[in-house]
């Protein structure tokens, strides 16, 4: 597969449109073996793909120290990674479940977005990627979203107060050749913009074909302070590749009554128009004008194929059209 490169924001970094999330290789959800993850790794290299993205958060450092343990020997000038920060890890305890993630590194967090904390996370990120240096990183779930209004103003505080700092100082050693949010909500990207521009936001779930939130304001800050996206979170946590069906989730819950019926008409267009309703979901995130790259995030070879091959259908113009408005 023929994967184009996009440019990152007004960086002269350039990451291939189609990129692999590195969530399931943490084992969200399911446990995945070293195999498994070796295997859908090479099989993502394979393909073209030279943009992996990670974080702490992904099995509490362990997606980090996979891809690290897989790109040992790689030459380092031919990938891209983006890790985040915000999440600091420090040695704890084994548990058996944290956040979602199955037997996840025995480590404890705290949420910092200083310059202390972001500087710290950093640096370990690095040790468990075996890496001087990552391509982009993201200050990772701040916002209401995950804090709620209370605890996140103090975050906000100190990462305007000082972490955005650290980032800049990060880009200007080379350290770093972008920056900006990994978040699922729009509000926090504008609010953020406010104080200082973004060169990638990566937004999970908030531009797919299902919720076009991005649209109520900040793909216009986008376009006018030169910021790309990178497009996280396509299926909807799942209702776009099953559909309205009974259990389907949406944003990680139970799918309400609105959302199905908004999803059974979606489906409907797609069958329509010979698209499943995931390929439609695909297609649309992949023609996007803002977005620089669409991550995929599978543990699994098979499904990372099933992607690839959602990707290069032909499309009718009708199709084109469904896709692209």
């Amino acid at each position: 597969m023929n994967i184009p490169t996009k440019r990152v924001g007004k960086t002269d970094l350039h990451v291939t449109h189609l990129s692999l999330g590195g969530s399931n290789i943490g084992n969200m959800a399911r446990q995945v073996t070293d195999a498994e993850v070796n295997a859908v790794m090479d099989h993502a290299w394979a393909a073209g793909i030279r943009y992996f993205d990670t974080a702490p958060h992904y099995g509490r450092g362990l997606s980090e120290q996979r891809m690290g343990a897989y790109f040992q020997g790689k030459p380092r000038d031919q990938y891209v990674l983006s890790t985040k920060v915000g999440r600091v890890l420090s040695p704890g305890t084994q548990v058996a479940e944290a956040d979602g993630f199955i037997y996840p590194l025995p480590n404890d967090v705290r949420y910092d977005y200083s310059a202390d904390g972001i500087r710290e996370s950093f640096e370990s990120s690095c040790e468990r990627l075996g890496t001087s240096h990552v391509e982009i990183v993201f200050a990772h779930d701040i916002g209401v979203y995950t804090h709620g209004e209370q605890a996140n103003a103090g975050h906000m505080d100190a990462f305007l107060g000082s972490g955005i700092g650290a980032l800049h100082d990060l880009k200007q050693s080379g350290r770093i050749k972008a920056f900006g949010l990994g978040v699922n909500e729009s509000q926090v990207c504008i609010d953020v913009m406010k104080h200082t521009p973004l060169d990638v936001i990566l937004l999970a779930g908030r531009l797919t074909l299902l919720d076009r939130q991005a649209e109520e304001g900040l793909l216009d800050l986008c376009a006018e302070q030169g910021t790309s996206l990178v497009l996280g979170g396509i299926l909807n946590s799942g209702i776009l590749a099953t559909g309205a069906v009974e259990g389907a989730t949406f944003d990680y819950a139970p799918a309400p009554q609105d959302i199905m019926d908004q999803v059974a008409a979606l489906d409907a267009k797609a069958q329509a128009l010979d698209m499943t309703l995931a390929q439609a979901a695909m297609q649309f995130a992949m023609h996007h004008p803002a977005a620089c790259s669409v991550l995929m995030g599978t543990g699994r070879v098979r499904s990372l194929q099933r992607n690839l091959d959602a990707l290069n259908i032909p499309l009718s113009d009708a199709a084109l059209e469904f896709v692209t408005t």
